[in-house]
């Protein structure tokens, strides 16, 4: 059934999918058993974890999820929920520390594998990161999100995953092969031209690119409604996509001047006990 055309009216309107839900419960199952089962977690940790969870569910359970394949510039607001908000904050709660810590030695030895340690590797994740972004809005796989709602749903776990693992390297918290302090806020502002690319090419269409979308789109929406609808998609992810990238940058500078300035006392250390 077609949702009505959108207003302020209906900002207590609810998706609530069943397999999300389902997901969202597993998810901070795992994790809490993962907490009880070690003597002491960070507590920030957690609250990132939850807050990732919370943000998962506003972007695919309330209105945003709702409407996410009738306005395209919604679709592009939960997009950059999931991988730019909710993603860094799962990033931030280093869940394969956790699995690590209060796992079993399968676990361990799988974690510690070659398949885990390729996965995890920062230039993967940046490959990733520059294939799926235009691949999931630029391409026919935006038709087929529309017309399978199994593939819409296997678009935000992939946004998810595809995210952590990005801003897992950019962050460095967890362990396995991490970049110097500095060289991620290379590795950030590197994938930055992928979302203004994206939202450029999005903004200067000049005709609607997924023939799935109209029979989707408000009743009674001309084409140039629609097409109007797509320029706002990527204009939002353009100009706001590279804003959260650049926020992202914040801590990562903190974190580099940091390393720097402890580093450098060190030095201070090792000269002043030789009588340098």
């Amino acid at each position: 059934m077609t949702n009505p055309p959108f207003s302020w009216h209906h900002l207590n309107h609810w998706e609530l999918g069943v397999l999300p839900i389902i997901l969202l419960v597993i998810a901070g199952s795992l994790y809490a058993l993962g907490v009880s089962r070690v003597t002491k977690w960070p507590r920030l940790r957690s609250v990132c974890f939850a807050s990732g969870l919370l943000v998962t569910f506003i972007a695919t359970e309330t209105f945003i999820g709702a409407y996410d394949m009738e306005y395209f510039s919604d679709h592009m607001v939960q997009h950059l929920l999931l991988i730019m908000v909710a993603a860094p904050l799962f990033a931030l709660a280093t869940p394969l520390d956790l699995a690590y810590r209060s796992g079993t030695p399968t676990i361990r030895r799988l974690l510690d594998g070659r398949v885990m340690s390729a996965v995890t590797n920062p230039l993967v994740a940046l490959a990733l990161y520059f294939v799926i972004i235009p691949v999931t809005h630029l391409t026919n796989f935006v038709n087929l999100t529309i017309e399978d709602a199994w593939i819409h749903h296997f678009e935000h776990l992939l946004f998810l995953v595809v995210g952590y693992l990005f801003f897992r390297a950019a962050f460095g918290m967890e362990r396995g092969v991490t970049l110097h302090p500095g060289l991620r806020l290379v590795y950030v502002m590197a994938a930055v031209p992928v979302d203004t690319f994206t939202g450029l090419a999005l903004n200067m269409t000049t005709k609607i690119p997924f023939s799935a979308y109209p029979p989707v789109a408000p009743a009674g929406a001309s084409r140039a409604w629609m097409l109007l609808n797509i320029h706002l998609s990527g204009s939002i992810m353009w100009v706001c996509g590279d804003a959260l990238m650049l926020l992202a940058c914040i801590p990562i500078t903190v974190t580099w001047v940091k390393w720097e300035t402890d580093r450098t006392r060190e030095l201070d250390k090792i000269l002043d006990a030789q009588g340098i």
